[in-house]
Parts: structure tokens; C-alpha cells; sequence
């Protein structure tokens, strides 16, 4: 998929349309197609240059993967300039492909879409961020309500202000005061969207000494935020090209783009600000799904394409019925956790054995789904940790910090009861519909039904797992 933004341009190839497909390339390029938009009328030359270059690679990249289907959108820079008709039509001379170019409500539609795929329960207000344009979008329980697309975004406002913070903050207070809604979603979440406010988040995690650099769903209290993005706001270029690796581009445009979301936390103040890493390019692939595939956990449907890897992946239904005693203790809220913890639970088998606890406590910890925020990464890798021998001590505990005491505990012996699991079967289907976990308000046992070969057996090693387990839950084993 090509998105053709006012300030960037990208290519994504993804392995296929599903609920949660797997990114297998992604490449992007700022080329500033909108500078100069808002006093010229047209697209920046330099930027039209760069822009059809690169997408000759970019189709050039995607027919070179096998990928069946090259989709192309394009957004406000393109729609709104005198040339974009001009631009379109080379493109898509040039590379044989259809460009899609979207309304601003469209686009605003779209890119909520995206967010609520991977974030279903969200409510509050999502802001999508481009160079030209802001779309803002009322959700209740993941579903897009009120919507409205404005003429906003870090290249419009430096073209009009000449990057005058004083200026800009009018020119966005104006736009804002027109929408009868907005003040309603104060006190709710702000779900921003978009390249520059995620690096506005990646600059936070530096500063903040964040133990887990992973954009999607990284949270700041409303207050915090609001501190942070007035302090970007006030920093010239090279001061911000000082807090990180950022390009020229980048850092002239990061300045506006905090102070575009300092003026919503002061009109509309959230509850929090929670950063998502889908938008726009997943909401084209999720409205092209049909309806049956749409339904479903975005985590679970994740975790089971990366548990082909399991020796015995179609083992879930019984492993299952095994855990339920332990699964029925951990709140209903969480019921996904620890149905993705169980079928992940066999994900580090092919590691070396000193370092399948480590592997598996950072390859969850890090892995690449939504649906999950951060707390919830830490719950699953304590748990696959657990399950392969690591004791709490074990990890960093400023990552351990991120969830309650109470949290670690369960995801702890949840981990310790999977390791019980794997050692009475081995993992084999077979052998695991035979055995059951037994728990009562002082006891903790396990059983297991005879069969043709006069029973498994309860070995040494069993019997360890299970003293482990009695010992963590304060109960007697028997």
C-alpha cells in the first residue's frame, strides 16, 4: 500500500488482508509534497520531483516482493492543490496503479477506522495529524461518531505564520472554536495519530527514560502531556534536532505539531493522551474485509499467526481446558491476556534452553501486535518468562514497574501453571486432554485419566511444578 501524505510519502507491503496482517516492508520518505500550499496554490516542485521518483521505486519494490495488489491513496496536499489532478495522473502513468484520492471526510472516517481495529473498546476523541490537514473523530466504544477534517497541520502553518508560535496558536484556536462538539469530549482519552506526534511520543520515552519503546498505546496523564508538548512547542529547530536523531524536516515541523496538540488539551482536556501506531493505512485494509473477518480480538488473532511457530499449535483447546481452574481466578477484563499467554505459551520452544525464559520475556514484551496496551505486554511476559523457569527477580524492574504488584502476581502463576501443563504432556494434544488441574480453597492437584498405555504418569519433574505452583498460590499440593 502507497500513502501519499502532504509531508511524507510511504510504502508498506503487507502479507496479506487480514484481521491483523503482518507488516513485511515499510519505507517512508519526506518529501514535502504541501510546502508552500497554503500561498501558492500547487504542489511544492522539489517535492513532486522527489515524490515520483520514489514511487517508481516503490512500485518497482512491491512488484518485486510478489505483492498481488499495489492500493495507493492520497490526502490533503494532493486534493486541495491546483496541480494534484497533474500529479495524479503521472503517478499513475508512470507506475500502472490507481491512486485513491480522499475527501477530508474520507479520510477522517478511515483513519478512526484504523484506530478502532486495533484499539475495539476505544472511546474519546482520535486526532490524525498530516502536514496539511488534522481530522478529529468522536468514538464511543470503537465506533466513529462525530467527525470533522480541518486545514491544519506543521506545513499549512508555517507556510501561513512563517512558524510564528504566536500566530499559529490564532490560526488553530480559530479553527477550533467552529466545531460545536469538541468541547464535549473533554475529560474522555485523546488517541492521536500520525508521524509527527509519534515522534513527539519517542522523545518523551527518551526523556522520561521509558523502558519500553513501543509507540502503540503509550499513555501520558493529561497533565503531563500538556507540560511536555508546551515545552517542544517553544523549541526552535536546532534545539530540537539536540533531543534526537531527527531529520531537518522532521525537527521544523515537530514544534508545530506540539503546539497543535497543546491547543486541543487546552480546549478539550482529556483524561489522557494515548499514542496509536494504526491510522489512515489500516483502516483502508480493515474497510476492505468483509464483515465476518472484521469481528474478533485484535490481539488474539495476532498472537496465534506468530504461535504457528509451537510444536503443537493446534494443542489450544485442550490447554485450555486444562488451565480454566487458574483462568477463572484472573478478572474477565483480562480474559484475552491470558488466553494469548496460553497461546503463546510454546513460542520459545526452538531457543536454547538457558535462554528460553529471556527470549520469551523479550520477544512478548516487544512483540509487534496492537490490541494490548502496555501494561498488558509486561502481564504476558512475566507469564511466558514463567512458564520457561524465570522467577520476578529475573527482569527489569523498571519494566516490571509498569504493572501493579496484584498483576505481576497472577501473570506469575499463570506462567508457573503453563509450565506445569507442558511438563504432565509434553505439549501433545493427546496426552493433555487426559490431564486435569484440580483447586479447591486449601488444595492444589493435578490428574490424569488412564488410557491404553496405563497412564502417563506423574514424574519427578511433575511433581516439581506442581510444588512451585502450590507454593506461589498458598496452597497445599496434592
Amino acid at each position: 500500500m502507497i500513502d501519499i501524505g502532504s509531508n511524507s510519502i510511504r510504502l508498506v507491503v503487507y502479507d496479506g488482508e487480514r484481521r491483523a496482517p503482518a507488516v513485511l516492508f515499510n519505507e517512508k520518505v519526506l518529501c514535502g509534497l504541501g510546502r508552500g500550499l497554503a500561498t501558492s496554490g500547487s504542489l511544492s516542485t522539489e517535492g513532486v520531483a522527489m515524490a515520483r521518483a520514489n514511487l517508481r521505486r516503490f512500485a518497482a519494490l512491491a512488484a518485486g516482493m510478489g505483492a498481488t495488489e499495489l492500493l495507493a491513496v492520497a490526502t490533503a496536499a494532493v486534493r486541495e492543490a491546483e496541480n494534484g489532478p497533474d500529479f495524479v495522473h503521472a503517478v499513475e502513468r508512470e507506475n500502472g496503479i490507481s491512486v485513491r484520492v480522499l475527501t477530508g471526510g474520507e479520510e477522517a472516517r478511515l483513519s478512526a477506522l484504523g484506530v478502532s481495529s486495533a484499539m475495539p473498546e476505544a472511546d474519546g476523541m482520535m486526532g490524525d495529524l498530516g502536514g496539511g490537514s488534522l481530522e478529529l473523530v468522536g468514538l464511543s466504544e470503537g465506533r466513529a461518531r462525530e467527525h470533522v477534517s480541518l486545514k491544519l497541520g506543521p506545513l499549512r502553518l508555517m507556510d501561513e505564520t512563517g512558524g510564528n508560535r504566536r500566530k499559529a496558536a490564532d490560526v488553530i484556536d480559530r479553527q477550533l472554536a467552529k466545531i460545536p462538539w469538541l468541547h464535549h469530549q473533554a475529560g474522555r482519552d485523546f488517541i492521536a495519530v500520525g508521524g509527527a506526534w509519534r515522534m513527539l511520543a519517542r522523545i518523551v520515552m527518551n526523556k522520561q527514560r521509558y523502558p519500553l519503546h513501543v509507540i502503540h498505546n503509550f499513555t501520558l496523564d493529561a497533565g503531563v502531556a500538556r507540560r511536555w508538548v508546551a515545552r517542544l512547542a517553544g523549541l526552535n529547530r536546532d534545539q530540537v534536532r539536540e533531543l534526537g536523531s531527527l531529520s531537518r524536516r522532521r525537527a521544523e515541523s515537530l514544534p508545530l505539531a506540539a503546539l497543535l496538540m497543546e491547543r486541543l488539551l487546552i480546549t478539550a482536556p482529556p483524561a489522557r493522551v494515548v499514542f496509536s501506531a494504526f491510522g489512515l493505512r489500516e483502516g483502508c485494509l480493515f474497510d476492505r474485509l468483509p464483515p465476518d473477518a472484521r469481528g474478533g480480538d485484535p490481539l488474539l488473532a495476532a498472537v496465534s499467526d506468530l504461535a504457528r511457530v509451537s510444536r503443537f499449535p493446534e494443542n489450544r483447546e485442550a490447554l485450555f481446558r486444562f488451565m480454566t481452574p487458574i483462568l477463572d481466578m484472573i478478572p474477565q477484563r483480562h480474559a484475552s491476556l491470558t488466553e494469548a499467554a496460553c497461546i503463546l505459551s510454546d513460542i520459545a520452544w526452538m531457543e536454547h534452553p538457558d535462554y528460553r525464559a529471556e527470549h520469551a520475556f523479550e520477544r512478548v514484551l516487544r512483540m509487534p501486535v496492537v490490541g494490548i496496551d502496555h501494561p498488558g505486554r509486561v502481564f504476558l511476559a512475566i507469564a511466558l518468562a514463567a512458564r520457561h523457569g524465570a522467577g520476578p527477580e529475573a527482569h527489569d524492574p523498571r519494566v516490571v514497574a509498569l504493572l501493579s504488584p496484584d498483576r505481576a502476581t497472577q501473570a506469575h502463576t499463570l506462567g508457573l501453571a503453563l509450565r506445569l501443563a507442558y511438563a504432565l504432556s509434553g505439549g501433545a494434544p493427546s496426552l493433555m486432554e487426559r490431564c486435569r488441574l484440580d483447586l479447591s480453597a486449601r488444595t492444589i492437584g493435578v490428574s490424569v485419566d488412564s488410557g491404553p498405555d496405563e497412564g502417563i504418569g506423574l514424574g519427578e519433574a511433575v511433581t516439581r511444578r506442581l510444588d512451585a505452583l502450590a507454593k506461589q498460590m498458598g496452597l497445599t499440593p496434592v
